[in-house]
């Protein structure tokens, strides 16, 4: 039997919503929520990217980009490392989780509370970012672990401590 530190991420594929926030509008800051609606296909009601709003909406492909996680550890380590704290809104995912290696979700359905989602690829952060945080080094200090893009499959609602876990059809 593998010990906590050999235990895989799809093995242990369970951790939990820590943030939900939106945007109404590209560049403007993100809005906290405790809970959330999410219709498949359009992303998270009120969020910049549900009706085609977001920064990046016009540029293809918009897959991808009805939902954003980020991994509460990533932040954490962001701090640690660099020195640089970024807020969980600062980060401009939709969705900030603990517990779960999010990277392991790519390529496979999973579940947030009541709905599900496709991993699509990773969301790596961009110089948008940094310009709208003024806080510079964020770009290099979240690569290769600045969360990932999803796809909504189904709708509903989701919350503050829901779990984020691998769907049972993969």
């Amino acid at each position: 039997m593998p010990t906590v530190a050999e235990t895989t991420a799809t093995e242990r594929a369970t951790g939990s919503v820590e943030g939900i926030f939106i945007a109404p509008a590209a560049g403007t800051p993100m809005v906290a929520l405790e809970q959330a609606e999410v219709v498949a296909g359009r992303g998270l009601v009120g969020d910049r990217y549900f009706d085609g709003r977001g920064y990046y909406s016009q540029v293809p492909p918009l897959t991808g980009r009805r939902l954003t996680l980020i991994e509460a550890e990533s932040l954490d380590a962001l701090t640690e490392e660099t020195g640089i704290a970024l807020a969980p809104q600062e980060c401009r995912r939709n969705l900030v989780t603990r517990g779960l290696r999010l990277d392991a979700l790519i390529g496979k359905r999973f579940r947030v509370g009541s709905i599900e989602c496709y991993g699509e690829r990773p969301c790596p952060p961009c110089g948008y970012l940094e310009q709208l945080t003024g806080k510079k080094g964020v770009n290099r200090g979240l690569t290769d672990r600045g969360g990932i893009r999803a796809e909504i499959l189904l709708d509903g609602e989701i919350a503050l401590g829901d779990e984020v876990t691998l769907s049972s059809i993969v």
